[in-house]
């Protein structure tokens, strides 16, 4: 899960560089889905990949506009999964 915090709390940059040239994913990245707080200041989006460098990249394209924290996460029967022996 990737937490962006847009710069100054302001999304219209971030929204501008999207609308004129997408996501700027590289290839093997990919969009799972997002949710934006209400006050247009934060997103979360869930991204996918294999290779941590795939997301830096797609971080490189945007960092001038957004502050990111990146946590790994699983689903949750990942989770279900790795506690079940452990119950």
């Amino acid at each position: 899960m990737v937490i962006e915090r847009f710069r100054n709390g302001d999304p219209v940059p971030v929204y501008r560089r999207f609308r004129e040239h997408g996501r700027l994913a590289p290839e093997g990245l990919t969009y799972v889905g997002s949710w934006i707080r209400e006050d247009l200041a934060l997103c979360w989006q869930v991204m996918e990949c294999d290779d941590r460098a795939l997301l830096d990249e797609w971080i490189a394209a945007w960092d001038d506009l957004t502050d990111f924290e990146v946590v790994p996460v699983v689903s949750s029967v990942e989770a279900l999964a790795r506690v079940t022996p452990l119950l």
